[in-house]
């Protein structure tokens, strides 16, 4: 694999990395994740595709950019990859062509699905899609339990309008689909949280999806605000800062849900991800080294997903609720993750709205909320 990344910030161009003998005539696949009113701009699109003319863009817009060590803000980050003996297939989807989320996962799935798919990766609109849902719908159309990962699109802490798009300027509602194929490529996966539960357990009573109405019986966003103390004044905006863990029926893993908005007349909250009825459920908080060794934590199951392996790229997707909480220690979590792979792998990603992983090698993949999520790459 050969690895080319640049960065558009302070309105020019800048090169990152260059590995030798990389060609961009043949580039085959280019990942661009940047602020939204960036990557939506015609102009630098157009620069892009002229630079990698035969490579698949993947775009979307970020709660953060995340380049080698680094983590910015306003930029776009562009990682064009030349696989030397890897076929891709990329497809798109919109949220409206289909019924549900469920559907537009299982449409893309089943798109993908080949004897020798070896991996997919996942880029989506981050406001329109349940991702629980859409999660649902890869895991349950692949029978082979092909690893899935990705990421949900970012607004920085806007919740408001986010972007994705395949070989054309980003739009909303749009899920892009990365097939990887044949076996000379080697893809690692890890997720870990590092947030720190508080308080007691409480059970789900009434939800539909991903809006919660009852914990306990009583109106969930009262409940809520009771711990919140003075931040129940910065909602929805602090609920970042106080994720829930989730614990389905059944289920011996444990998700972490963030807070999307909040609906004062009915006492509900909506969430990222579903919280079926009857789960388990207790408030969450971070703290700096916590979170800082959690991306640790990630960086070697990756590793160890993978056999080992030592990872040429390593994309991150990690949640911005985590951002929000290490602020200037941001870009420590990503040292943290570099330290583990060395200076060898390129390290790619963005914050993000969610972030798609299984648990563990051999399991479908889930959606994850306050996580920091790797996917790494190798070829032999």
């Amino acid at each position: 694999m050969k690895i080319n990344q640049l960065q558009y910030i302070d309105n020019q161009w800048n090169n990152i990395l260059t590995t030798k003998g990389f060609e961009p005539t043949k580039a085959q696949l280019v990942l661009a994740f940047g602020s939204g009113h960036l990557v939506t701009d015609k102009k630098l699109f157009g620069h892009i595709r002229g630079l990698y003319p035969a490579a698949s863009i993947v775009s979307a817009s970020t709660a953060g950019e995340i380049a080698g060590e680094t983590v910015c803000d306003n930029s776009i980050v562009v990682t064009a990859l030349e696989f030397t003996a890897t076929a891709i297939r990329c497809c798109s989807t919109n949220i409206n062509e289909h019924a549900s989320s469920y559907s537009t996962g299982s449409h893309l799935m089943q798109a993908l699905l080949s004897d020798d798919l070896s991996a997919v990766f996942i880029i989506s609109d981050g406001t329109f899609i349940n991702g629980s849902e859409l999660v649902t719908g890869f895991a349950e159309n692949n029978p082979g339990k092909i690893p899935v990962t990705g990421g949900l699109a970012g607004d920085g802490p806007r919740f408001s309008h986010t972007f994705a798009g395949l070989d054309q300027l980003p739009g909303e509602g749009n899920v892009i689909a990365v097939g990887f194929y044949g076996d000379h490529i080697r893809v690692g996966h890890g997720s870990f949280s590092g947030w720190d539960e508080f308080g007691p357990e409480r059970t789900i009573t009434r939800s539909d999806k991903n809006t919660l109405y009852e914990i306990d019986g009583k109106k969930a966003l009262d409940l809520y605000k009771e711990y919140l103390g003075p931040y129940k004044e910065e909602l929805p905006g602090s609920a970042l800062l106080f994720p829930l863990s989730l614990k389905e029926p059944g289920s011996s893993g444990l998700l972490v849900r963030t807070i999307l908005s909040i609906d004062e007349n009915e006492g509900s909250m909506r969430f990222a991800g579903n919280l079926p009825q009857g789960s388990k459920v207790r408030l969450m908080k971070g703290s700096f080294d916590r979170l800082i060794d959690g991306s640790s934590i990630a960086a070697k199951n990756s590793i160890a997903s993978a056999e080992e392996t030592s990872p040429e790229l390593a994309i991150l997707v990690s949640c911005v609720g985590r951002k929000l909480v290490l602020l200037d220690r941001t870009d420590e979590e990503v040292q943290a993750v570099q330290q583990i792979f060395g200076n060898r792998t390129c390290l790619a990603g963005f914050y993000s709205y969610g972030e798609i992983s299984p648990f563990n090698p051999d399991t479908h993949c889930e959606l994850h909320n306050q996580t920091m999520t790797i996917t790494t790459f190798a070829e032999f």
